[in-house]
């Protein structure tokens, strides 16, 4: 017993403060914590109380311009009138009915999409043979009877969608490859993959699409003329995969050495080792920062304005700077494009975090 030294165990010691006050501790367990706290609360009341009697109290809930300026109140018969009009920007009045109908099917093919027990190559196909021509002819026309709108005429929040959807969803794979070829042995791939991703990554989004509308027609036959749209939607998804690389190369990098050379030693090539073994746990692992870039370029659809498209924001400032309600209505429509953005921003980053506690990339 001489060689082993005996355990010497400290004696037991009283649960720190914090622990011993239970939640609130941390707001008021000290003078300095309860004053700040105090503080905090009679602020956020204040502020409430402010907003709740501007939003409803004193809000004019019917009227013209006139009624809203001599009000001090928010002025609600603006956002009831405008509100086609920002949803759907100079889409045919006549015809609104058929963007609506588009965000509804694709609201709800999105809703069926995210369920895991729906996942299957079934899903992927009816997306490309069913869902998204059904979606493009609604919003085009020109068949089955609809009137033919051509895509300058498209804005407001399908617009959005559609630039940031279509756009993102294109990009995800060509980002996958290009993170595949930056790790790649072969110098050539290597130099061309990281070429691209710093180029694109070393100028903003304004550059690329302002590159995308001058120079893309540029490399077309003459007199072959390139929707806008579609630039557009080029130079994003050219945009984004840049970004979507350096999130997965990061995913690449932190699945262990061992997961490559088990799967070399069961015989698989490169490609059945990444496609089976090192993506799906690269493409888990990286599941809060995607949806982190999905909500970005979502809101960074606004940019597309200074190419001649009218996304939802645009449509918004649009309604505002109309000759009856200039200098009335200015921040009501803010707020509604405020709502809108924050809604499905929201709504990202909850299906983040179901998809992160389904996959188990969280510890508890």
């Amino acid at each position: 017993m001489t060689d082993v030294q005996a355990l010497v165990l400290a004696p037991p010691q009283p649960a720190p403060a914090a622990a011993r006050g239970g939640k609130f501790s941390a707001y008021f367990g000290t003078p300095g914590n309860t004053l700040i706290s105090l503080a905090s609360i009679a602020a956020i009341v204040f502020i409430a109380k402010l907003a709740f009697g501007w939003l409803v109290v004193d809000a004019v809930y019917s009227g013209d311009g006139a009624v809203c300026k001599a009000a001090s109140g928010a002025c609600w018969p603006f956002v009831a009138q405008k509100l086609r009009y920002m949803l759907f920007g100079f889409y045919p009045y006549d015809e609104q009915w058929r963007p609506m109908l588009a965000l509804l099917l694709f609201f709800g093919a999105c809703l069926f999409s995210m369920m895991p027990r729906f996942w299957s190559r079934k899903l992927l196909i009816a997306w490309i043979v069913a869902i998204l021509p059904a979606l493009y002819i609604l919003m085009a026309g020109g068949i089955f009877g609809l009137t033919p709108v051509p895509t300058t005429s498209w804005g407001g929040l399908p617009l959005s969608f559609t630039l940031s959807f279509v756009g993102l969803t294109l990009a995800l794979p060509l980002g996958i490859v290009l993170a595949l070829a930056r790790a790649s042995n072969l110098p050539a791939i290597r130099v061309l993959a990281v070429g691209f991703i710093e180029i694109v990554r070393g100028v903003p989004l304004i550059s690329i699409l302002f590159m995308a509308t001058v120079m893309l027609p540029l490399f077309m036959p003459e007199g072959t003329t390139i929707d806008k749209l579609l630039r557009a939607q080029v130079a994003i998804i050219l945009f984004a995969s840049a970004y979507i690389a350096e999130i997965v190369r990061g995913g690449l990098q932190d699945v262990p050495a061992g997961q490559y050379e088990a799967g070399k030693s069961l015989g698989l090539h490169y490609w059945q080792v990444m496609r089976k073994i090192v993506l799906p746990q690269a493409l888990k692992k990286v599941i809060p920062p995607m949806v982190g870039l999905f909500i970005g370029f979502f809101q960074d659809t606004t940019l597309v304005t200074i190419v001649g498209l009218v996304d939802f924001l645009d449509t918004v400032r649009s309604a505002i700077r109309d000759p009856e309600w200039q200098g009335i209505a200015v921040l009501e429509g803010y707020l509604v494009a405020a709502a809108v953005y924050f809604t499905f921003s929201a709504l990202m980053g909850a299906y983040s975090r179901f998809l992160e506690a389904h996959f188990r990339t969280t510890h508890a």
